[in-house]
C-alpha cells in the first residue's frame, strides 16, 4: 500500500478500514455510539484499538478527528501504522489508537460536532466557567458569522485582510480561535458543558491507560501551519524532564509551547491540558501533531463559509455542498505530494516516538 492510498474517502470507509486492520491483528477493539447520526441516518462512533501485547508500563497513544473533517488525515496515519505493524510486529510497548473522536464533524464534513463545539475547547479544567470570549471577537461576530447563507461574491479576504492590517495577524488569530463561550452557531464555540466526547473519554481513559508509568500522545491535526511542514504543539505545562524528551526524541525547533508561540496562539479548554491534568500516569507526555496545509485566511474562509452552510442553508444546496467540499480541501488536500509528505512524516514521528520511549 503506498502512503497516498491510506487516504480515505469518507468516514465511513476510514471506519472500516481501521476496523479491518485491528480485527487483522488481532487487537481488542471498542466502539462506541453517538447519538447523532450520520447523513442518511447511519450510526456513528468512536472506535477504540487496544494492542494485545506490549509493556503496558508504558502506553503510545494516538488519536484521530478531534476535529472532525480533520480525520481523513488522521485515520490515514493510523491505518498506516497499524499496516506496517501488520506486516511487520506490534511495538514493544502498548498502544491505544483512538479513531474518529468527533464521528459527527467526520461524517458531515465538519471541523464542529453536532452541537457546533469545537473539541479542542470543550476540554476545561475543573471550576473553569463555560463562559465569555476573547476581546474583540463580539467586534468580529458579523464578519465571522454571518446569518445568511454562503454567496460565492463575499468579499472576505478583503475584510480579513484589512482587519490584519489593523490588528496584525497574530492578535487577530488570538481573538478568533482562541475559543470563545458566547455565540453558540458561532466559530471556535466551546460549548455550555462537557461534550459527549468529552464525557466519554472522562469514563473510560482511566482503564485504558491503567497501569501506565509513561504515556505519549500523539493527537494529528491539520490546516495551521505552511504547506507540508509540521509543528508538535503543547498547550501543558513542560518539565524539564519532558521537554528534553522532546528536544532529544524530535528536535528543539519541531515544537512549541507557551513559552515559544509561533503559528499556534494560547487557547482555551485543549484536549492534551486536560489529558495531562487527570494525571492518568506519572508522565504524560501530549502534542499536537499539527500539519500545514492552506493560508490561514483561506483557512478561516473555508471554516465561516461551511459554518454558515451548516446554520443557515439547506444541506442539499449546491453552496452547501462546495462549502463543505471546500473545507474538505483545506483540512485534507488531495495532492499526493502533500498525502505521501504528511503520513510519511507522521509514521516517522511515530518512530521516534517509540524509539525514544524504549530509550528515555
Amino acid at each position: 500500500m503506498t502512503l497516498s492510498a491510506a487516504f480515505s474517502p469518507d468516514y465511513f470507509t476510514a471506519r472500516h478500514r481501521f476496523r479491518e486492520v485491528v480485527d487483522r491483528l488481532g487487537w481488542t477493539r471498542e466502539t462506541h455510539p453517538i447519538e447523532a447520526r450520520g447523513p442518511q441516518g447511519e450510526e456513528l462512533t468512536i472506535d477504540v484499538a487496544l494492542s494485545s501485547a506490549g509493556d503496558p508500563a508504558q502506553t503510545l497513544l494516538l488519536s484521530s478527528g478531534l476535529h472532525g473533517i480533520e480525520g481523513l488525515f488522521g485515520s490515514a496515519v493510523q491505518l498506516a501504522a497499524l499496516e506496517r505493524w501488520a506486516a511487520t510486529s506490534p511495538p514493544p510497548v502498548r498502544c491505544v489508537l483512538l479513531h474518529g473522536l468527533n464521528p459527527f464533524g467526520f461524517a458531515w464534513h465538519r471541523r464542529f460536532d453536532e452541537n457546533n463545539v469545537d473539541p479542542n475547547r470543550n476540554f476545561l479544567l475543573p471550576g473553569e466557567p463555560y463562559a465569555g470570549a476573547p476581546k474583540g471577537y463580539a467586534r468580529l461576530d458579523s464578519l465571522l458569522n454571518p446569518r445568511r447563507p454562503p454567496s460565492r461574491w463575499e468579499p472576505f479576504r478583503l475584510m480579513a485582510l484589512a482587519m490584519i492590517a489593523r490588528q496584525g495577524l497574530p492578535a487577530l488569530k488570538q481573538a478568533v480561535a482562541a475559543g470563545q463561550y458566547d455565540f453558540p452557531k458561532g466559530l471556535f464555540f466551546g460549548g455550555t458543558g462537557p461534550s459527549a466526547m468529552h464525557r466519554l473519554l472522562d469514563e473510560h481513559l482511566p482503564r485504558w491507560l491503567a497501569g501506565s508509568g509513561r504515556v505519549v500522545h500523539l493527537d494529528f491535526h491539520t490546516g495551521l501551519g505552511r504547506w507540508a511542514t509540521w509543528m508538535l504543539l503543547i498547550d501543558h505545562p513542560l518539565s524539564d524532564r519532558h521537554r528534553a524528551w522532546l528536544t532529544d526524541w524530535f528536535g528543539a525547533d519541531r515544537f512549541e509551547d507557551g513559552s515559544s508561540r509561533g503559528i499556534a496562539y494560547d487557547a482555551r479548554g485543549g484536549l492534551g491540558r486536560w489529558c495531562v491534568s487527570r494525571q492518568l500516569a506519572a508522565d504524560y507526555v501530549y502534542a499536537c501533531a499539527e500539519f500545514g496545509t492552506y493560508g490561514p485566511i483561506q483557512v478561516l474562509g473555508g471554516l465561516r463559509t461551511e459554518n454558515q452552510a451548516q446554520h443557515w442553508s439547506n444541506p442539499a444546496a449546491a453552496s452547501t455542498i462546495r462549502a463543505k467540499q471546500r473545507l474538505q480541501e483545506l483540512f485534507c488536500p488531495q495532492a499526493e505530494s502533500w498525502r505521501t509528505y504528511a503520513v510519511e512524516q507522521s509514521l516517522d514521528l511515530i518512530t521516534r516516538a517509540l524509539r525514544g520511549m524504549r530509550q528515555a
